[in-house]
């Protein structure tokens, strides 16, 4: 059992930890839970438990779909845009779209994960299709054919802050009191950045684009991947203090690590790879109050028919035939059998070993090459908006980030909606980027609703003391599995590859396959299994 001390220490580090300790702990008006994903159901898998589907219990389909996240709605999409309606999604969760899922209040909706998604390039054709689909493109330039998107979905002013020494400043690059070398390394930096977006392959392609399939391979990017972005950053000779942070705060806001956990091709890929060309802006972001649950729930309506939720498989059984598939309803109990032809496995990768009868013995990638980060998120009910303390003080912004904290800060859910007084949402991130990611999601899971309230508390404290007063509830999810982690050679050494390939009838569709845990990857892999097995 830890103190509140040594759980703040862990989490927020010693100085906060000290300074919240030295009063009593404080009384919390607020109530709340934690909330999604059942931790007990999930563990079924690893536990390897034998299940026997009652005779009647059997049906049969042309194709299952193992998970409801975006690659497995968007596999389900493209199949009704196909025009087959012969499958099944399970899905283990009653709410779908993973960690895209979303929440919905009186007020507003808010996210429980994804919260934005760039402006695609036109080349990316069948995700501006999707958004065509939904009514979010105005037109396309005449000159550059880029796409227009309607102001309303593009994340409204002010963008960005950053909270530093008690004060609000603009943007997420701390430039109040930065000296001439600070300003000097970020001007390197950024030709670094330039050179890499306009550099292009013999065939044309780019180094860093999305989705990463389309990326070269040439051996001058893919070496990239040999060494971490905090190497590489000290091979070029930066070291500013405000630059590491900036890069380090990219690599926990897109891959839950460390700057020193990082590959660097996956830390260059992060500022390259939504830039058309250098001296241009990065690709603006579409943004709703309930985040990229606005794709979820079109995705999910759109194919609601096929869909089964509160089913977790439990274990796929390839034949001369196709697969079986066992599955429970967790709801009933009840134990349930298809006989599919084929299947698209939307579900993380490391879970194949737990699923796949035979892979274990006989697999044709390694599933433990495929390691996952933890993150909690935190949705919190105020009454009224936390007080500026000086009047010069940047005012709240879409997203607001602490510069001296290990969190990632927190989105403002009503922020899109132009509701800029009295109640609002704010939805706040924290990775734990911890040296040891398995580590890392016991001591998660460990802490109980009060302890993890009370850690997302301290920390917002040091730039809101009203936030405890003004908070009526907290309801936190705690993702265990949350996304896949681009470390240092994993990227381009083989077994990502490898995993593009079917097990038997079983055709993987996730976003570890890109390595990169954004949409647009589960987008890109589920729409790719389809095709694979519609042939």
């Amino acid at each position: 059992m830890f103190t509140r001390r040594e759980i703040l220490k862990s989490f927020l580090g010693l100085p906060i930890a000290l300074a919240a300790c030295k009063t009593s702990s404080p009384k919390n008006e607020f109530d709340g839970e934690i909330v999604g994903a059942s931790n007990n159901i999930g563990h079924i898998l690893r536990d390897a438990r034998n299940f026997e589907v009652p005779e009647n219990n059997w049906k049969e389909t042309k194709i299952a779909i193992v998970g409801g996240g975006i690659a497995g709605l968007s596999a389900a999409w493209k199949l009704k845009k196909e025009g087959f309606n012969d499958f099944v999604l399970l899905e283990l969760e009653d709410k779908m779209g993973g960690t895209s899922a979303s929440g919905k209040s009186n007020l507003v909706s808010y996210p429980w994960g994804a919260h934005y998604l760039p402006v695609p390039f036109q080349q990316n054709e069948e995700l501006v299709g999707l958004l065509d689909e939904m009514s979010l493109i105005e037109s396309k330039d005449e000159e550059t054919g880029e796409l227009i998107i309607p102001e309303q979905y593009l994340t409204r002013d002010p963008e960005e802050r950053i909270f530093y020494k008690g004060r609000w400043y603009e943007g997420l690059y701390l430039n109040a009191g930065a000296s001439e070398e600070d300003l000097q390394q970020l001007d390197k930096f950024q030709k670094e950045i330039d050179y890499w977006t306009d550099w292009r392959d013999a065939d044309g392609k780019r180094a860093f684009v999305v989705p990463v399939e389309k990326c070269s391979t040439d051996a001058e990017v893919t070496k990239l991947d040999k060494i971490s972005f905090a190497d590489w950053l000290k091979q070029k000779g930066l070291n500013s203090p405000r630059l590491i942070w900036y890069c380090n705060y990219a690599c926990r806001d897109d891959y839950g690590l460390r700057l020193e956990q990082t590959s660097a091709w996956a830390g260059l890929f992060y500022f390259c790879s939504r830039i058309p060309k250098s001296g241009v802006e990065s690709q603006p972001f579409l943004t709703f109050p309930e985040g990229n649950g606005r794709f979820v729930n079109h995705l999910a309506a759109k194919t609601k028919e096929n869909i089964k939720r509160s089913q977790i498989v439990v274990e796929l059984i390839p034949n001369e035939k196709g697969v079986d598939v066992i599955y429970l309803d967790t709801k009933t109990k009840q134990i349930n059998g298809l006989r599919a032809e084929k299947i698209i496995y939307s579900a993380p990768l490391f879970t194949a070993q737990f699923l796949i009868r035979g892979f274990r013995e006989n697999p044709s990638f390694d599933s433990n090459e495929f390691q996952h980060n933890s993150w909690f998120v935190a949705n919190l009910f105020l009454k009224n908006r936390p007080k500026n303390r000086f009047s010069r003080d940047f005012p709240l912004a879409w997203d607001n980030v602490i510069y001296e904290s290990k969190s990632l800060g927190y989105v403002v859910a009503t922020h899109q909606k132009g509701i800029d007084y009295g109640q609002t949402v704010l939805t706040y991130y924290y990775p734990m980027a911890t040296e040891n990611l398995r580590q890392g999601m016991q001591q998660l899971l460990a802490l109980n609703w009060k302890e993890l309230a009370d850690i997302c508390m301290t920390d917002l404290e040091q730039a809101h003391p009203d936030i405890r007063e003004l908070t009526t509830r907290i309801d936190i999810m705690r993702w265990g599995h949350a996304m896949i982690s681009p470390r240092t050679k994993f990227m381009w050494e083989g077994e990502r590859q490898k995993a593009e390939k079917p097990f038997r009838n079983i055709h993987f569709a996730h976003s570890d396959l890109g390595g990169i845990a954004i949409f647009e990857e589960a987008f890109h892999h589920g729409l790719r299994s389809t095709t694979e097995v519609l042939k």
